[in-house]
């Protein structure tokens, strides 16, 4: 799962670095955006770590070789995930539209922004009150936000495809890939272990 994860964010994590070389005075090669640096700089490195860290969460083989990487990467996410999400708020409210947005966009930008915020704050209070399960639903929900950049990859493209460029069509298909990660993580969170089948002899030696 880790890699898979790891995978999805890939696209953007490339954009995000060809990004960082244009501000650093290297040659533009993505498009045009009017913005403010120091916050978008924010942005592309935390989510960047943020994406690659919180993939390992999900591997319980993981955990379990190195039972204090959860923990102490559990709190650098909050923090890296907290300033993912208010930088993109940030960015939402103060930088001006560009080619391919709209007001739309910029109203799903600023739900799910808010709702990242809300998911880690509500997980980090359930694991000071020692509430795994709701601590792991919460953290999920706000990885699955995060990661909606993998996924709108994919929507924006067949979105383009199939009905051209255009602010509410690329507010419409950048918003399916926040709900198709919010749907999967919904299926991960409510999903139930397969239980262990102990065989009969097995259950009879015991």
């Amino acid at each position: 799962m880790p890699l898979g994860l790891i995978a999805l964010s890939l696209v953007p994590i490339i954009a995000g670095s060809l990004r960082l070389v244009e501000l650093s005075g290297g040659a533009a090669i993505l498009p045009a955006k009017p913005t403010s640096p120091l916050p978008l700089v924010l942005h592309i490195v935390s989510a960047s770590l943020y994406s690659v860290l919180g993939a390992f969460q999900f591997s319980s083989g993981f955990r379990r070789r190195r039972p204090g990487w959860h923990r102490v990467a559990g709190r650098l996410l909050v923090v890296l995930g907290l300033v993912v999400a208010l930088s993109a708020l940030w960015l939402t409210i103060f930088t001006p539209l560009f080619e391919g947005s709209g007001r739309l966009y910029q109203v799903f930008r600023l739900v799910f922004g808010s709702a990242m915020v809300l998911s880690i704050v509500l997980g980090f209070l359930a694991i000071r009150r020692r509430d795994v399960a709701r601590h792991r639903a919460w953290m999920i929900r706000a990885y699955a936000i995060a990661l909606a950049a993998g996924a709108q990859v994919f929507t924006l493209g067949i979105g383009e495809a199939i009905v051209g460029k255009g602010d509410t069509s690329n507010a419409l298909f950048a918003g399916a890939g926040w709900v198709i990660n919010l749907a999967v993580a919904e299926w991960v969170i409510r999903r139930r272990p397969a239980r262990r089948v102990v065989p009969a002899r097995a259950r009879a030696q015991r």
